[in-house]
């Protein structure tokens, strides 16, 4: 499987495979985003999600793939810092806003920090008709999160604090990505970094989540908690992996950009499962951000 997928980087069907997989990246990362903003608090899912990553992936680690060499280790090794900040801002920003209007804020300022990124650190570059798109996928985004924030009624007292942590962990969502990229692309097989990154970038959360137990009076339940655990560390596995396949295949900016269509799939599932709600606005909405990422694929 490495070798097919070094095999066609750069190449057409390296572009397509990067399309396809940055796509269901953006699909998993809102299922991802919704388990994390459910019924049981942000911490601790997050914990419990983390620590189902550390059991499924370090067997694959040790087992499947060929083990980190020198400076492998500090790549891998430097993604745990930026992971941890971003998933303290997000379960910080989900602890005090409503999904549909934390969410789009955060994916929101992704692409344009990324793309500026991928820039300076691969010297990629995008055509004035991609930028349209970008545009376009942002006036959806910051339009759906302004809306959301006139018309949801609930917990309005920590909304813009929300709103102020979200647009913060979006910058972080922009430097993971430039830095996995790199990343990435300097581990000689993908799959050795996706296992140990897995690993190595889990061991943070299970900790703050155990810290948070303790002082827990109204516990939720254990097997729910686990339950969901190795739910998310099975999505986490499939929306991470793609996307970081999908910057090594293809343009981290496209990439970016694509995944952030994710906000669609944020907003269905926060009016079906959250039971948020959705109306003829935010549907228009969020077919500009479709209509940019389609704007951005075509343009390239």
């Amino acid at each position: 499987m490495s070798e097919w997928i070094t095999s066609i980087e750069g190449t057409e069907a390296g572009h397509q495979a990067a399309l396809v997989l940055a796509l269901l990246a953006a699909l998993l990362h809102a299922i991802f985003g919704s388990l994390q903003k459910g019924r049981i608090d942000p911490w601790l899912s997050r914990g419990a999600i983390d620590t189902a990553q550390i059991v499924m992936a370090l067997p694959m680690a040790l087992f499947l793939v060929p083990a980190p060499e020198g400076s492998e280790w500090l790549l891998i090794l430097g993604a745990l810092p930026i992971h941890f900040t971003y998933k303290v801002g997000m379960a910080l920003a989900y602890s005090r806003g409503a999904f549909t209007v934390v969410y789009p804020v955060v994916r929101g300022m992704g692409p344009v920090f990324t793309v500026i990124a991928a820039w300076i650190v691969f010297g990629e570059t995008f055509t004035l008709t991609q930028w349209l798109g970008v545009l376009v996928l942002l006036l959806g985004i910051f339009g759906l999160a302004a809306y959301n924030l006139l018309t949801i009624q609930v917990a309005r007292d920590t909304l813009v604090p929300a709103l102020w942590l979200a647009a913060g962990t979006g910058g972080l969502v922009a430097l993971y990505t430039t830095y996995d990229a790199y990343a990435i692309r300097g581990t000689p097989n993908p799959f050795t970094f996706l296992a140990w990154f897995f690993v190595i970038c889990s061991v943070d959360m299970p900790v703050v989540a155990a810290l948070r137990w303790r002082t827990m009076t109204n516990r939720p339940d254990i097997g729910k908690l686990i339950r969901l655990g190795f739910t998310g560390a099975t999505i986490a596995f499939g929306s991470f992996g793609s996307v970081m396949l999908a910057t090594r295949l293809d343009k981290v900016g496209e990439a970016a950009v694509l995944r952030e269509t994710s906000t669609v799939f944020a907003a269905v599932i926060g009016w079906l499962v959250l039971k948020e709600t959705v109306g003829p606005r935010r549907i228009a909405l969020m077919t500009l951000i479709a209509l940019g990422a389609v704007i951005v694929e075509l343009g390239g």
